[in-house]
């Protein structure tokens, strides 16, 4: 990988986790809804999904959940592997959506956010049983503007990438 490259990828792997870790302490719906979140480092996944690809993309998304579980949750915990699953899901989707050519960057940006919460209830599932399915309608919905606001963001933002490569 070339220099140029890598450093802009290590800059956008600072970004996202410090996206994250910022949002994590935005009081969103005051806890009524447990990690519901923005997804506000979603939008540095899908700007180095649009401009690198999906072999980058996963190697961000990845590590931000993993050094993310290093400086807050703790790596391997229950919220970890929310987020880690949530990630992983939304990405493999996004980037077999986005092949399609049939979605929009915003279009892209709403799936990934759904399946976010798809990815991060079928854990919840595994480790606390079939009451969590019932918190899968609520994230859903909310999933469609959070996705929307992500989406809008990433668009702008990999127009403006596009200009300076």
């Amino acid at each position: 990988m070339e220099l140029r490259k890598f450093t802009r990828l290590s800059m956008l792997l600072a970004l996202s986790v410090v996206l994250n870790i910022i949002e994590s302490f935005l009081p969103i719906f005051n806890g009524m809804i447990p990690g519901f979140k923005l997804g506000l480092a979603n939008i540095i996944i899908l700007l180095t999904l649009y401009i690198y690809g999906f072999k980058d993309a996963i190697y961000l998304s990845v590590s931000r959940v993993f050094l993310v579980g290093i400086l807050r949750t703790g790596v391997f915990s229950i919220t970890f592997l929310f987020s880690l699953s949530g990630a992983i899901f939304s990405l493999l989707v996004m980037t077999l959506v986005k092949k399609t050519n049939f979605f929009s960057l915003i279009g892209v940006s709403i799936i990934g956010s759904l399946c976010h919460s798809v990815g991060q209830i079928l854990v919840a599932i595994l480790f606390t049983g079939n009451g969590a399915i019932y918190y899968l309608p609520y994230i859903m919905l909310l999933s469609v503007p959070t996705g929307i606001l992500t989406g809008l963001i990433s668009k702008e933002l990999v127009n403006q990438f596009k200009n300076i490569l």
